[in-house]
């Protein structure tokens, strides 16, 4: 008996290089949707410092993307569920990448303000495809690594909008910087409407159950307890402070501690790109301890500390400032890709795409707000103090965050 549940481990953790082509893919149109999505938020220091808008109003503008993914996440995921994730991939980026050029010829913020809207509608194609890429093709005991690196498709692009766009909108303004994620996303299209493929069908492991109704029709997993409904919540909170620094970072960095755009933008992407490697790193760390609401917890912990650490070099005007801001931005994105994996672990491979639909859809509600909300925070209390306001969100999350014995229970 041991024998064979030790072969069958060992067949289970063997991963094609179609696998990890799908996963590559998967990351690159992640990452290119990501650029998309931050474009605005790296404008916020032209349209602050240049173009006479307030924090709160170009906290706004750049909200616009995320609003749109809001609207289509849950809608994508389905799907997902239903084709496949290789055309709601290459479609969805291709949209998005006609969203950045038609964004291009119109006047006026508020017609940019719409396209950047519509884009983000499409982006929303690569959240749940990409995630459900890893579910499709790679066993649970490698999950948590192939999920982290995933999840380090969001820092990255980030890091690249980070570097690209306030140069390219140095020197081109608004149109150029557009030019960037409208390009990424149309050579990803390409890319993954070549490339990616459907992960092929594991046997049932009763083949007499696979003609019952209940395997035809798998049952709905937000019936069978709060686990799924709990995550969600944590991470709604958890995506607080990770938007409050990718979107406001950069000014930050320049309007308080007098750095150079360049020099920021530089900065800010080194520590998403930390993050990155952050993201993965945890992961592997799941894997190894057989949870992830455990190392969860003690991440949603940290946020918040973290946070509170960077209100208080900022209030003393510490020298160690923007260290401090590197080590908050390595935080607050580590817990995605862990809730990403206990979603799409809890819900199986029949819901999972509407499951991470649900999961992106209140993470990128609490995102669209994220910009004009603490804007208006910053505008009226400084950055210290929003900051402080900003670690409560990681605290509250804590007692949400679901018991071991709850997760070895959710199947």
């Amino acid at each position: 008996m041991a024998t064979t549940e030790t072969a069958t481990a060992a067949r289970d953790a063997r991963i094609t290089p179609r696998a990890w082509l799908n996963l590559g893919l998967g990351v690159g149109a992640q990452s290119a949707g990501t650029v998309f999505i931050n474009t605005p938020a790296f404008l916020i220091l032209l349209l602050h410092t240049q173009r006479g808008l307030t924090l709160a109003e170009a906290g706004l503008l750049a909200s616009a993307p995320t609003v749109g993914m809001v609207l289509t996440l849950f809608a994508w995921g389905a799907l997902v569920d239903r084709i496949g994730e290789r055309w709601v991939i290459a479609v969805g980026l291709a949209l998005t990448a006609t969203a950045a050029f038609l964004a291009m010829t119109v006047d006026g913020y508020v017609a940019i303000g719409a396209f950047l809207l519509l884009g983000g509608m499409a982006s929303a194609s690569t959240n749940s495809a990409s995630g459900s890429l890893v579910v499709r093709w790679f066993p649970s005991g490698r999950r948590g690594l192939a999920m982290g690196i995933r999840q380090m498709s969001v820092p990255l692009g980030v890091t690249v909008a980070a570097v690209s766009v306030p140069v390219a909108a140095e020197s081109g303004g608004v149109d150029g910087a557009l030019l960037v994620p409208g390009l990424i996303a149309a050579v990803f299209a390409a890319a993954c409407g070549v490339g990616i493929r459907t992960a092929p069908q594991r046997p049932p492991v009763d083949p007499a159950a696979s003609d019952s109704p209940a395997a035809a029709r798998p049952a709905n997993p937000y019936r069978r307890n709060a686990f799924l409904w709990r995550i969600h919540a944590v991470s709604v909170l958890l995506v607080v402070p990770q938007f409050t620094v990718s979107t406001f970072g950069l000014v930050w960095l320049v309007t308080e501690l007098g750095w150079k755009p360049l020099a920021a933008g530089i900065l800010v992407g080194t520590a998403q790109f930390v993050g990155a490697i952050g993201r993965i790193l945890v992961g592997v760390w799941s894997d190894r301890l057989g949870s992830r609401v455990r190392p969860l917890r003690w991440v949603a912990m940290s946020a918040g500390a973290v946070m509170m650490l960077l209100a208080l070099s900022d209030a003393a005007a510490w020298g160690a400032a923007a260290a401090v801001f590197v080590i908050a931005t390595v935080v607050v994105v580590a817990d995605n890709g862990l809730a990403f994996t206990s979603v799409a672990e809890t819900a199986g491979p029949a819901w999972s795409g509407r499951a991470l639909g649900v999961q992106n859809t209140g993470q990128y509600v609490a995102a669209s707000i994220v910009g004009p909300a603490v804007g208006a925070l910053v505008g009226a209390v400084g950055y210290p103090l929003a900051f402080v306001a900003v670690a409560l969100f990681p605290v509250a999350a804590i007692p949400l965050v679901p018991r071991v014995s709850e997760e070895r229970d959710r199947l």
